[in-house]
């Protein structure tokens, strides 16, 4: 038994310029282990607190000096000596010693921190890399990664008012065929964009961010590429989108796609988004509707469920109570999977156990504000959740992820299995 012997933690800059906490564990065999925690612009209300300083002196109050100062002196002294094996056992008493609903006293970010980076110390400890120890035995296999090559939203300034435009290369027999597919899509993209006149600069997760006169024309743009890049769509590559409609919700309940130039009622917009999946090959839609619309998001489901993934993140926000009441309500068909939006590994596999009892679709994800950490490449192969979220094949923090799922890929060798196409089998049956 491998006990914690020293807790430390820092505050270090994510993709955005923005301070995050960075974690390193050591155990009393030398084992060692280092995280650092990611954070979102577009948020989910019902999010675990991501404690920041609000020192209007130091990075105009995003500063984590109260995260960091936290772990060494509320956490660490709680910790020290506590097997580190015991990954539930540690993380109830991170979650005992916040004592908030919320994690507003610690802070999640501080407490994921810790989580993580004891979690990868016990691996190391072990002998096994993260994944493998994260799966105790269980089924591996990579994900079909959803790459997003299209920024808008809070993502990306005068772009689209729908947040991510992916392309979904599944129809391949491995990760690493289908990331190229992927890559050479982007490419594509960008000589489509100059070719176009259009802007090639980036937004926060590497996608290309142009100003388009309409959310349809990102759609067109992602399917042309697809073509261009010498793909067939909607056999090797599917498309996906992000809306994060809550961030154009009206105070009256009312959607207003300024692109469009239209304001829609929740039906409205379901009527767009089937005439969307009829018209073009999109299989996945997350945060079709905003997140305190239950009944909408039920509506959706009933619509074109059958033929689409509807994914639910600031709807349930990696809550296990909230995804309960999503499945019993029937609101989805899929989750989005967040670490930092619980703040602890343990209630993050718990998130991912219950969706995958239900027989519903799991999206390992990234956020907007990243890290060069690579935690969820591991969580996604660990868990076999079949999909996963962490940008463009662009930026150093993007890449990480992508480059730990060749790496795990490669080590794997004849034992590794690709999700691919019978991901979204399901829905491209009834089509």
């Amino acid at each position: 038994m491998s006990t914690v012997s020293r807790v430390h933690a820092r505050e270090v800059l994510d993709s955005r310029a923005n301070p995050t906490v960075e974690v390193e564990v050591v155990l009393s065999d030398g084992a060692r282990g280092q995280t650092s925690v990611p954070s979102g612009a577009s948020t989910g209300a019902n999010e675990a607190v991501e404690l920041r300083d609000g020192d209007a002196d130091r990075f105009e109050g995003r500063g984590v000096l109260k995260a960091v100062e936290n772990v060494r002196v509320q956490i660490a002294p709680e910790l020290i000596g506590r097997d580190a094996s015991d990954q539930e056992g540690i993380d109830r008493m991170l979650i005992d010693l916040d004592g908030t609903p919320n994690k507003s006293q610690l802070g999640a970010n501080a407490m994921l921190g810790v989580s993580v980076a004891v979690a990868r110390a016990a691996a190391q400890s072990d002998g096994k890399p993260l994944y493998a120890y994260l799966a105790q035995g269980g089924a591996m296999s990579l994900p079909v990664p959803m790459i997003n090559i299209v920024n808008g939203g809070r993502h990306a300034e005068n772009s689209t008012d729908i947040q991510e435009f992916m392309v979904v290369p599944a129809g391949f027999d491995t990760f690493r065929r289908a990331l190229q597919a992927g890559v050479e899509v982007y490419y594509a993209l960008r000589d489509l964009l100059r070719s176009r006149e259009l802007s090639t600069t980036v937004g926060d997760e590497g996608g290309f961010a142009p100003t388009l006169s309409s959310n349809s024309e990102a759609v067109e743009l992602v399917l042309a590429a697809i073509e261009k890049a010498g793909y067939v769509p909607g056999e090797e590559c599917l498309i996906a989108l992000d809306s994060a409609a809550s961030e154009f919700l009206t105070d009256n309940g009312e959607y207003d796609l300024r692109r469009e130039d239209v304001v829609m009622s929740s039906g409205q917009l379901i009527d767009m988004y089937e005439h969307w999946t009829k018209q073009y090959p999109i299989i996945s839609i997350e945060d079709g509707m905003a997140e305190a619309e239950w009944e909408a998001w039920r509506a959706m489901t009933e619509r074109i469920g059958l033929t689409t993934q509807i994914v639910g993140d600031d709807l349930y926000t990696t809550n296990p109570a909230r995804i309960r009441e999503g499945i019993e309500l029937g609101a989805s068909n899929a989750v989005l999977i967040k670490l930092n939006q619980v703040g602890t590994l343990t209630e993050t596999l718990e998130a991912v156990r219950i969706t995958k009892e239900a027989s519903w679709g799991t999206v390992i994800s990234h956020r907007s504000g990243e890290t060069e950490d690579s935690t969820i490449a591991d969580l996604a192969v660990a868990t076999s959740a079949g999909q996963i979220k962490t940008g463009a094949p662009a930026r150093g923090e993007r890449t990480a992820k992508y480059n730990q799922l060749l790496r795990i890929e490669e080590a794997l060798g004849a034992d590794a299995s690709f999700a691919g196409r019978q991901v979204y089998e399901q829905y491209l049956t009834h089509r």
